[in-house]
């Protein structure tokens, strides 16, 4: 296997790792039942079970949160290695390499996230929900403004939208706007597009 689809795989791997972990750990709360909508993600990973957050007052408590941790890192990993193991089959040009150091940027705040919890230390968890947030969304955005690299002037349209989809939700979910799908469920908007993107260029790369 080359080490170009070698970190294609790394990319198709993220995607489904982070998500099972949001549906199997959510399954193990007893009291209270998890919710997508209620719920941020980072409520998985709280180490401890009590009344959380001043703004949004909910209660917590995950009982995997151990393994929760360990995922978003995981992820974290999964998404960095992939950014350097294509790191030249992206193709040529500033536009090509800043996305991948903000992709590089949304990788390192997973790791973060999972390495601290909110509960843990808020501050440096908050650090890498910003770096999720803001440079990993808006790496999707630059990726629509590259015309050097092949592959991603062929996804410019997915890139475009999926970028603005996730800063969208940022500032939505920010401001606890939710739109009729919970403040949890904004959320969701904002993080998961990035593994939509890197599935569709894993893909693109792996052919």
């Amino acid at each position: 296997m080359g080490i170009h689809r070698l970190g294609a795989h790394s990319w198709l791997l993220a995607a489904p790792l982070f998500l099972a972990a949001n549906l199997t750990i959510g399954l193990a709360w007893r009291q209270p039942r998890f919710s997508w909508s209620t719920n941020n993600i980072s409520d998985l990973g709280n180490v401890t079970c009590g009344r959380w957050d001043t703004t949004r007052p909910r209660e917590v408590c995950s009982p995997w949160h151990v393994a929760m941790n360990s995922a978003m890192v995981s992820t974290g990993v999964l998404l960095a290695l992939g950014v350097f193991l294509t790191w030249s089959a992206l193709g040529p040009g500033i536009a090509a390499r800043t996305v991948q150091l903000l992709t590089l940027a949304g990788a390192s705040g997973y790791v973060l996230a999972g390495a601290y919890p909110a509960d843990v230390n808020e501050n440096k968890h908050f650090l890498g929900a910003i770096l999720i947030f803001f440079l990993a969304n808006g790496g999707m955005l630059v990726a629509a403004l590259a015309r050097r690299s092949p592959v991603l002037t062929s996804m410019r349209p997915l890139s475009l939208t999926l970028g603005l989809v996730g800063l969208g939700g940022t500032a939505l979910f920010l401001a606890q706007v939710d739109l009729g799908i919970g403040v949890g469920g904004m959320e969701r908007v904002a993080v998961f597009p990035l593994f939509i993107w890197t599935s569709a260029v894993a893909v693109r790369l792996a052919r």
